[in-house]
């Protein structure tokens, strides 16, 4: 890196990698995101089937860092206060006291998120926001750094509720999880059986590391013509025929913020719009509304990959999505573009 800016950030960045990987198995590029995530300050909503490593990451991540970690495990009947925490009546003291809830943690890993009422879900949205909750109108700021790594089942598992489209936007990337391969399932055997590794895993950078490395992620120079270039992008998915609701503002900062990560991560302090397109459907896909009778024919992926084909780097204009009478949406092809 030029001039050496972001190499303490890096080297961060590497240690928890490298302290994730002794864990978890063929998910190097799912480590490589968390990881980024964490430098930008980012919640994570990890998805997949039950037995595929979500917990395990999320453990893994919090595990390698020396801060204070919290676990909700959530359940139909899990209550707001349960999140947050509530007021109590010290008898010794004759007056009530807050007694803080498991979100006033610097890593907060709730397993599950999906099987939370939508009240209860609503406890979190002040939280990953603004780093505060606030109980019985008295506000109590969150330790920081302050990151919330959440898991979620398929949603038509039973026992699950639908995650708020004002919530699914406060999480700064998704990562999927999916079957490994023969080859990787097999190391895992290797690695597990003998004595599970995650009970062994310990911390490798502490809080202030931590924060000096998302300072330095932050200095990673972007481009006016990349800005733009993302702001393109995401304008592409307001418009896209199969999407109902599009990509935020806060979305974009967060493609941006990414591209950051994935620059450093990447040994330069600069970023490219290759850096944007790296991350492209880690920020967006989960923030996409989808028309109803197109989503399981083109599931977020492929739209996103149809505006990345769609929106050429040279001068940052996308090339309008053309519906014509005799298709519908599953005919709908994007103009050319870079690849």
């Amino acid at each position: 890196m030029n001039g050496g800016q972001g190499r303490g950030a890096a080297e961060t960045a590497q240690r928890l990698i490298t302290n994730i990987a002794t864990v978890m198995v063929g998910d190097d590029e799912a480590i490589r995101m968390v990881v980024m995530a964490l430098l930008c300050r980012g919640h994570i909503l990890i998805e997949g089937g039950p037995g595929m490593g979500k917990t395990t990451l999320g453990r893994s991540l919090a595990s390698s860092i020396s801060g204070s970690f919290k676990r909700i495990q959530c359940t139909s009947d899990l209550l707001p206060s349960d999140v947050t925490g509530a007021y109590v009546y010290d008898q010794r003291e004759q007056d009530f006291r807050f007694r803080p809830g498991p979100i006033m943690a610097n890593l907060v890993l709730v397993d599950e998120v999906n099987r939370s009422s939508p009240r209860t879900q609503s406890a979190f949205l002040e939280a990953m926001e603004e780093r505060q909750v606030t109980v019985e109108g008295v506000t109590h700021l969150l330790p920081m750094p302050f990151l919330m790594i959440a898991t979620r089942n398929p949603i038509h598992q039973t026992g699950t509720f639908p995650l708020p489209e004002t919530e699914l936007d406060r999480f700064m990337l998704r990562v999927r999880l999916d079957y490994p391969t023969s080859e990787d399932e097999v190391a895992m055997l290797g690695r597990q059986i003998p004595h599970p590794p995650i009970l062994d895993l310990k911390p490798v950078v502490d809080i202030p590391m931590v924060q000096q490395a998302q300072e330095e992620t932050r200095l990673i120079y972007v481009d006016p013509l990349v800005a733009e270039y993302a702001v393109t992008l995401v304008n592409a998915t307001r418009q896209h025929p199969s999407v109902q609701m599009g990509a935020s503002p806060r979305a974009t900062l967060a493609l941006v913020n990414l591209a950051q990560a994935h620059a450093l991560l990447d040994g330069r302090d600069f970023t490219t719009p290759d850096d944007i397109k790296a991350m492209a459907t880690a920020a967006l896909g989960h923030r996409l509304l989808l028309v109803p009778d197109v989503h399981a024919r083109d599931p977020e992926e492929v739209v996103i990959e149809e505006i990345l084909s769609s929106v050429p780097v040279a001068d940052g204009r996308a090339t309008p999505f053309v519906v014509s009478a005799e298709t519908d949406a599953d005919d709908t092809e994007g103009g050319q573009g870079i690849t």
